[in-house]
């Protein structure tokens, strides 16, 4: 499986022990950056995690940033994008199960690295369920014209 993974100046240091933590567990791994610990915008790497997930160079992404939130929001403004925020793996495996998401944001500044890896384990390894959350997934990708409100 092809993962995408990328962060901000945040998770810099975090994001590159899971690169190599992932490639040892034979994970092919596409790292979008940055390459340094240089302060950077997280909206420019949820871009390039959600294309990469878009033009299909990779199955599931990994998103980090200091909270989680605003990397995870960048990613979800593209719909085809399920980006789950999450904070330990249960969480991390009703996303894949319940969501079918295929992106995970985590936050560097409020979880350790042990904790990274376990949702990223429960990430990699729980299928979707599909049958009753199809159609609730679909809507994710197709949202209804919202009404006004008055």
């Amino acid at each position: 499986m092809r993962i995408a993974i990328a962060s901000d100046h945040a998770a810099f240091e975090v994001k590159a022990q899971l690169v190599q933590w992932l490639a040892d567990n034979g994970y092919h791994v596409l790292d979008l950056g940055p390459d340094s610990p240089a302060r950077v915008d997280y909206p420019d790497f949820g871009y390039r995690l959600a294309a990469a997930l878009v033009d299909k160079s990779v199955e599931r992404a990994i998103a980090l940033c200091g909270s989680g939130i605003g990397i995870s929001m960048a990613m979800n403004r593209e719909p085809k994008v399920r980006c789950a925020l999450v904070s330990e793996p249960l969480s991390a495996a009703l996303a894949r199960e319940h969501n079918d998401a295929n992106a995970l944001a985590m936050g560097a500044r409020l979880i350790g690295l042990d904790m990274a890896q376990a949702c990223i384990t429960a990430f990699l390894h729980t299928d979707f369920a599909a049958g009753r959350h199809a159609a609730r997934v679909d809507k994710l990708a197709h949202p209804p014209t919202l009404p006004n409100v008055v």
